[in-house]
């Protein structure tokens, strides 16, 4: 059975571009299209869609309402495509943190040779979030923060670039993390006692942290984390995270130092890797291709600490599509890193676990609620 998608935005020339783009695909089927969410509405009362692709901005309720309405009564997959995304990276951050599953942003001029030109992102973003059907169940509701601030510079760079928070880039070589850095050769042998996690996420991932991260305590081990984000989105969802968790949450900057009680997060657009000084560890941010087809990437983050931790590393691996990831979690128990997975059951989407599961990289598998215990747990033990 095709996929069955309902396009909700008022623009015309968006709902006839992106079923044409949509119609070229065989395993999706276009239900139809609506100006806008009460339209929606009585269109889905005919059938139910599989995946909505939803914009933010619309007459009559806006598309952060419809979404919040249709996540308390019927969980339904939704990417977001909108212009409005890139006048502010809150407003993105708190769709995904409402259950969206992928965002493709829109130029305000030029819509209909950006949507012909990047269809395969939005192609790519529908079949993740499909993938998540039946999980939303498992999507928690966070009561939202204080308005922050909005990142230095205001608005998003790249104006009419594809950013998609899910889709692969699948024009793009598949590069292994041999492309930043050389593979480890062995356990790693390692001076310093402080416990690190390394943490990688996707798909999901965005409710997943945030009911994570919120049960760590000032003592936690340091955490280098991966959410898959496009870039400038990244600074405003550790801005969130940091007000909702007693912990420490930032946007990893380079020579951050890792140190408890504190999480970094990748930047987006850029790779996270961990480095070791005599006496502590630290990251570094740097440039480089897609890795497992994304930028930042986990098979990179996790091959860094595998190199300079070993055994005094936890690594984790939770909700997301595809595999980035398995392979690095591999490369930390091969190091004699301590190596876990979230299990199938509290995963929105189980792609990233289930590979590095059947790599044989997880030594051991637990719930989304079991996860913050075992970081806690971890960081008493000395490397």
């Amino acid at each position: 059975m095709p996929i069955s998608v309902l396009i909700v935005d008022d623009s015309a020339v968006v709902r006839q571009v992106i079923s044409e783009e949509l119609g070229r695909e065989p395993d999706i089927k276009v239900l139809g299209a609506a100006a806008d969410p009460i339209f929606a509405q009585e269109r889905m009362k005919l059938q139910w869609p599989d995946v909505i692709v939803l914009d933010i901005e619309m007459p009559r309720m806006d598309g952060i309402t419809f979404l919040k309405k249709l996540m308390a009564e019927r969980p339904t997959p939704v990417v977001i495509c909108s212009s409005l995304t890139e006048k502010g990276a809150s407003v993105t951050v708190e769709a995904l943190s409402a259950g969206a599953l992928g965002i493709i942003t829109k130029p305000s001029i030029g819509v209909r040779d950006f949507l012909q030109d990047s269809s395969a992102d939005l192609v790519s973003a529908i079949r993740a979030a499909y993938a998540a059907t039946g999980r939303l169940r498992l999507l928690r509701p966070v009561a939202p923060p204080p308005p922050a601030p909005s990142p230095q510079g205001g608005g998003l760079a790249g104006k009419g670039a594809p950013l998609s928070y899910v889709a692969e880039k699948i024009q793009s070589p598949k590069l292994s993390a041999d492309a930043i850095l050389d593979a480890p050769c062995g356990p790693s042998v390692v001076g310093i006692t402080e416990r690190i996690v390394a943490l990688g996420v996707s798909t999901g991932g965005v409710q997943a942290l945030e009911a994570l991260l919120p049960q760590l305590t000032e003592c936690c081990p340091a955490l280098a984390i991966v959410q898959h984000m496009p870039e400038k989105f990244t600074a405003t969802f550790a801005q969130r995270l940091n007000t909702l968790c007693k912990i420490e949450v930032k946007e990893a900057a380079h020579n951050d130092r890792l140190v408890r009680g504190r999480a970094l997060i990748a930047p987006g657009g850029k790779h996270l890797l961990v480095k070791r000084a005599p006496s502590h560890y630290y990251v570094e941010v740097v440039d480089g291709p897609l890795v497992s087809r994304h930028r930042p990437s986990v098979d990179v983050l996790f091959r860094s600490v595998a190199k300079c931790a070993g055994r005094n590393a936890l690594g984790v691996i939770m909700t997301g599509m595809g595999d980035d990831g398995a392979k690095g979690l591999k490369e930390m128990r091969d190091s004699g890193a301590n190596t876990l997975a979230q299990d199938e059951a509290s995963c929105i989407v189980f792609g990233m676990p289930k590979e590095a599961i059947r790599l044989g990289a997880a030594e051991q598998v637990a719930s989304l609620d079991a996860i913050p215990g075992l970081i806690e747990r971890s960081g008493s033990r000395m490397g």
